[in-house]
């Protein structure tokens, strides 16, 4: 008589409850993991953009301190605020940033340049951070787990 190999039902059954216990532990950890990535990557911008509003600043009171535009790393002009902070627009903190990932970020700009710009996580509408160009300030109260951890 020839042995047959394989596994019983009872084997298998074992397996797939083992199996759906630890994707069951897993997955909120996935989860906080996916939210922590989120915070991240906008605490990564709030950062570009808190260096990138004084460095434009800095260009600004480097050439006198009057003026409604600057050159960054002399190809990219950038409008400021009559502070010397970047406007908030496209052509101000946007083109001080001078490269801003559309697919992770979404900007809501301001409309006047004196206004505050809103960046979204393209993930969680949200996760929030807002940029002030009268002061140059970031604003990240919005940056918690709670907030960036949804759809």
């Amino acid at each position: 008589m020839k042995k047959q190999a394989g596994f019983t039902l009872v084997e298998l059954v074992v397996v797939i409850a083992v199996l759906g216990i630890l994707a069951a532990t897993a997955l909120p950890r996935f989860v906080n993991v996916q939210s922590n990535a989120r915070v991240a990557a906008m605490q990564g911008l709030a950062a570009s953009m808190r260096s990138a509003a004084n460095m434009s600043r800095a260009a600004w009171i480097a050439n006198g301190g009057t003026g409604t535009t600057i050159l960054m790393d002399g190809t990219q002009t950038v409008n400021v605020t009559d502070k010397g902070y970047p406007q908030s627009t496209q052509a101000g903190i946007g083109a001080a940033l001078q490269s801003l990932d559309d697919a992770s970020f979404k900007p809501t700009w301001g409309t006047s340049g004196v206004d505050n710009a809103t960046f979204a996580s393209a993930t969680s509408a949200t996760c929030t951070l807002t940029y002030n160009p009268t002061t140059g300030v970031v604003d990240t109260a919005n940056l918690t787990k709670d907030k960036c951890g949804g759809n």
